[in-house]
């Protein structure tokens, strides 16, 4: 039995002859859950655009300000300079000063064909209410296949662990497809986790390379949901292709509500959006 549910009796049994007692529990719950977050998770995943040392403090603090109400940020395209881990410092820097506890971790260069492709991922989690479980770490099964392998933790909150793998596929013109068809090993290489494939895979979730994943049960979050910025609004339409997903498996975990953040309408030209990132940022809450 969770702590909800304990909790839920406990109060039901104490306060049965109230006169209106269905309400003042279901408010004291509401009020359980807002206060210690063990009713859901949720995870952001955000594809940053070399965020690096170029990224402004008003940029940062903007990033932050999105993403503090989370529990779990899963983030692509760091920079393998310096400057790269600078920025995740700076942004989680940030996020502590606005109210909440944070830690990160960062991963090594991605075993990339090319210097120039190669990236770092982040994942960032508020200590109140998430633990890591041992250390994160990049895919060593099919680095050599996959051009930026994913990025792994596992994390628990509640009693419940699950392991977020970030991922940025190859662009488009380099067919990410290839990288993508080695994702159905993945659940046999590691079967006693819980896994969440979160990022940018520059592909829309209807294409064909995905189904042995979602013949392995997996699903995604959400479907037919644009994620990337056009570089122009054309007829207020901002938004350019379905790039970024969730997929998890449904046996082990129950979606909630998913969906993206339209942080774009909150700058007066998407030029300006841009300069944060050309994608937007998407999420999911789950039991």
């Amino acid at each position: 039995m969770n702590k909800v549910s304990s909790i839920s009796i406990i109060i039901s049994m104490k306060f049965l002859n109230h006169p209106q007692s269905t309400r003042f529990v279901l408010a004291l719950l509401f009020l359980f859950c807002f206060e210690f977050s063990f009713c859901s998770i949720s995870i952001c995943s955000w594809n940053l655009k070399d965020f690096g040392i170029s990224k402004s403090d008003t940029e940062i603090d903007f990033i932050a300000s999105i993403l503090n109400k989370y529990d779990v940020i899963a983030i692509q395209e760091v920079t393998t300079s310096p400057g790269g881990a600078q920025a995740i410092a700076r942004l989680v820097d940030n996020m502590n000063r606005k109210g909440k506890s944070w830690d990160y971790a960062i991963s090594d260069p991605t075993s990339s064909e090319t210097g120039h492709s190669s990236e770092r991922y982040a994942f960032i989690w508020n200590k109140k209410s998430i633990v890591r479980i041992g250390k994160s770490w990049l895919d060593g099964h099919y680095a050599s296949e996959i051009d930026r392998e994913p990025y792994f933790t596992t994390f628990k909150k509640d009693g419940k662990e699950f392991t977020i793998a970030c991922f940025h596929a190859k662009p488009k013109a380099k067919i990410p497809e290839t990288d993508i068809k080695w994702f159905k090993f993945l659940p046999v290489a590691y079967p006693s986790l819980n896994l969440v494939f979160c990022g940018d895979f520059n592909c829309p979730q209807t294409n064909t390379v995905f189904n042995p994943l979602k013949k392995l049960g997996y699903t995604t979050a959400f479907t037919g949901q644009k994620t990337s910025l056009k570089m122009k609004c054309l007829n207020n339409d901002c938004l350019a292709s379905e790039y970024d997903h969730f997929f998890f498996d449904p046996k082990k975990i129950k979606l909630v509500k998913s969906g993206v953040e339209h942080f774009y309408k909150l700058f007066a030209s998407i030029d300006k959006a841009r300069d944060i990132s050309d994608h937007l940022p998407i999420y999911m809450e789950f039991e």
